[in-house]
This record gives C-alpha cells, sequence and structure tokens, in this order.
C-alpha cells in the first residue's frame, strides 16, 4: 500500500515546485482614478497567459482609488495567492503606501504611478520596488523649458491635495527655479471636489503668467473650467496624468490650447519612424483600440509592466522556480538591470534608477480641437 503513494507523493511535489506564475495586480477601476484605472484593466485582459515557457496568472482586484484598500488587496495577494510580483497601483498615494509591505515580503512591485518618490533609492525599501509612467520630475523639467522657451517669468500651481499633487509642487519649484521662473501662487483641492472656486479666484488675482493644473484623470478638468470661466489669459498647463480620453471629453473646449507633457506612445502617429519606440507603441495601440476603443497612456503604463516581465522572467527562472523565495529575488535583479523598448520609452533600468526613462519618454503636446497635438 505504501509503495502505490509514493509515486503520487513524487507527482505532487513536482507539480508544488513547478508552480504557475502569479502576478497580483491592484488598481483603482473604479473612484476618482477610475477613468486611469478602467484602461489598465482592460490591458490586463489583453495580456499573454504564458512567458518563459511558464503558465500566468494575472490576479487583478480593484482598490477603488483607496490607499487602504490598496495596502489590502497587496497583503492578500501576497498571502493568499502567493504573488511573485505586484504590480500597481494606479496613483502615487497608494503605491507609496504599498512600498513597506511588498519590501518586508522580499516581493517586487511594478508601480503604474509617476511620482519620483515610489522609486526613490534613499529609502532602502524602494530595493523591491520599480515603476512603469515617467517620474514627474522628468515632466517637470519639461514643463519648466516650455514655459521660459514661451516668455513665461511667472506660475501659480494648483493641484491635489495628496501625494500627487505635492510630488508635482515639489518638483515644479525646483524646475522654475532653474530657468528662473517665480512661483507666486500656490493652491491645493481634494480629487473628489465639485468646485474649486475659491482656489482659482485666488490664482487668478496673482495674474501670473501661466498656471500649472497638478492633477490626473477627469479631476484634472475641474480647475481648468474654473480657470477658463474666470476669463484667465495666461497659458495653462497641465501634467501627463491627464493624458487620456475621458479628460478630453470632461474638459471639452475648455481644454484647447492647454499644453502638457506625455508619454510618446499618445501621439505615436507623428513621430518619425527612426523613433524605437513607434513601432512598440503601434502594436499595442492597435490591438488595444480594436477592442477597447480610445487608446489611453495610462494602459500604456500596463502594458510596459507586462514589457519588463517579459524580459526579465526568463532570466529569473534559471535561477529559481514560482513560488520561491529565490524566484523572486531573481526577479527583482533582473528588473534592475533590464533594458526594455517599451511604449512610453526605453527603460535603462539601474540600481540606482528604478524607473530608467531618459528623454525618449516625454514630448510636448497641446490640445487642439479636442486633439492631442505634438510640438515639434
Amino acid at each position: 500500500m505504501k509503495a502505490r503513494f509514493l509515486p503520487l507523493l513524487a507527482l505532487a511535489l513536482a507539480g508544488a515546485v513547478h508552480a504557475d506564475i502569479n502576478v497580483g495586480v491592484t488598481l483603482s477601476a473604479t473612484g476618482p482614478a477610475a477613468s486611469l484605472g478602467i484602461p489598465e484593466k482592460n490591458t490586463f485582459e489583453m495580456l499573454p497567459t504564458s512567458i518563459g515557457g511558464e503558465k500566468i496568472n494575472w490576479i487583478v482586484l480593484d482598490d477603488a482609488s483607496d490607499t487602504t484598500r490598496a495596502v489590502t488587496n497587496t497583503r492578500r495577494l501576497i498571502t493568499e495567492n502567493k504573488v511573485d510580483v505586484i504590480i500597481g497601483s494606479t496613483i502615487t498615494p497608494n503605491s507609496l503606501a504599498m512600498v513597506d509591505v511588498v519590501a518586508d515580503a522580499e516581493v517586487p512591485m511594478i508601480s503604474m504611478a509617476a511620482s519620483a518618490r515610489i522609486v526613490d533609492p534613499a529609502n532602502p525599501k524602494t530595493r523591491w520596488v520599480f515603476k512603469t509612467p515617467q517620474s514627474d520630475s522628468l515632466m517637470a523639467d519639461a514643463i519648466a523649458v516650455h514655459m521660459k522657451a514661451n516668455g513665461v517669468a511667472t506660475m501659480g500651481y494648483i493641484g491635489f491635495a495628496d501625494a500627487y499633487g505635492d510630488g508635482w509642487l515639489a518638483e515644479m519649484k525646483r524646475s522654475a527655479q532653474t530657468a528662473g521662473i517665480k512661483v507666486v501662487a500656490e493652491e491645493k483641492y481634494n480629487r473628489a471636489d465639485p468646485s474649486v472656486t475659491g482656489q482659482v479666484l485666488k490664482l487668478v488675482a496673482a495674474n501670473p503668467d501661466a498656471i500649472l493644473i497638478g492633477a490626473a484623470g477627469t479631476p484634472g478638468a475641474t480647475p481648468q473650467k474654473e480657470l477658463v470661466a474666470r476669463n484667465y489669459k495666461g497659458k495653462i498647463y497641465q501634467t501627463h496624468g491627464v493624458a487620456n480620453p475621458d479628460f478630453l471629453r470632461v474638459v471639452g473646449k475648455d481644454g484647447n490650447g492647454t499644453v502638457l507633457p506625455a508619454g510618446p506612445m499618445l501621439v505615436y502617429e507623428q513621430l518619425p519612424d527612426s523613433n524605437p519606440i513607434k513601432k512598440v507603441a503601434a502594436e499595442y495601440i492597435n490591438a488595444y483600440e480594436k477592442k477597447f476603443g480610445t487608446r489611453s497612456t495610462f494602459g500604456g503604463h500596463a502594458w510596459d509592466s507586462y514589457l519588463l516581465l517579459n524580459a526579465t522572467i526568463p532570466a529569473a527562472l534559471r535561477k529559481g522556480k514560482p513560488g520561491t523565495k529565490e524566484f523572486r529575488a531573481a526577479l527583482r535583479d533582473a528588473l534592475e538591470t533590464a533594458t526594455v523598448v517599451a511604449t512610453h520609452g526605453v527603460y535603462v533600468m539601474t540600481a540606482n534608477d528604478h524607473n530608467g526613462f531618459d528623454n525618449r519618454a516625454r514630448v510636448m503636446v497641446r490640445i487642439v480641437d479636442g486633439k492631442w497635438t505634438l510640438i515639434k
């Protein structure tokens, strides 16, 4: 009788060693950041179910744009689903709150949020954290250069009263100072605020040459529409956080003339054929728009997360089996040395740069008649 069960035990153990690769995802498919999280969720539905010859289980949870739920989802994915890597969240506050969890569990994480703080090398816990979007620091520099070239000497700022808005304000002050631009007014608002009249009145009274709105998704339209209603005549800038079709729909004609930095995938048709990003972006966008409709740069952040894993999982498999700490550590190490051409730019990761982007990851665009137009 004992001998009959030995082969079954061997098969069971073999199955445990050669487990599937579990990828846990938490994103903001509902709540204030839904216009960002929905195209990410759509993109995960498009992804292959195997990498490097191993089956991939994409386990996707909604954190409803809520920091506490993002942390709860992360803990659940690690403890219950035994994931080998975490992707998420959509927004900066959620991603920052997840850093401690993944670091303590020694599970690599790829954030889809923008703040440079998420991968700050001065924080030892970010050793396990990477991210796909362009950092606010990279994009703030592009805005300051454009402002300076277009005669802006003073600027105002209104942004989210959270880590995203605070990060943008800090980076914009740094970039503006370098460019010789004076910040003369700064205001904050909550993502769900229906009105920002008081803040906008203060900004208009300061009469800056330009105003930057440090927001993401459809809530970025709230101060924009108010500025237009108050007859503000200066230049209006937005961040790459509004580079999606829902923002264009909500802001409507009040968005015309707005300038913002964005990932090149947003206007890939207007890029020269020599740009290495153009082909990768075209392949993703054509597939996405065929299934889901108009492109969003946020879906591109999800696709780029897949491209990073597709490039690094085979190397990790040579050093460990899925479901083991050896595999997770090897995947972290592989991500830290990855070079990948993606939809938003070329990732060249290093120990001191877990975003890996350079100037190829940004272009300046203007909204013209409700469409994104590359500023050449």
